[in-house]
């Protein structure tokens, strides 16, 4: 599901089906851009939070670690 925006960028509502731990969440996507390659953009973040979060586990703090104010993601 996508909003326009005022500014011309798009909110993109999106939904992650897992049975142990369902979520949902929001990205910026800055344009037109193929589903694609927003969908590829998802996971790469995801991904991303996922290595962060096992670094903060290991009070590990590296630079790959930040707030992203273009991604946000809760539990469902």
């Amino acid at each position: 599901m996508s909003k326009l925006l005022p500014s011309g960028n798009h909110q993109v509502k999106f939904y992650v089906e897992d049975q142990a731990h369902p979520r949902y969440g929001y990205l910026l996507v800055q344009g037109d851009r193929a589903v694609g390659d927003v969908i590829r953009e998802i996971r790469e973040r995801m991904a991303q939070m996922e290595r962060s979060r096992m670094d903060l586990h290991r009070f590990s703090f590296k630079n790959q670690w930040h707030d992203d104010h273009n991604f946000y993601l809760y539990s469902a």
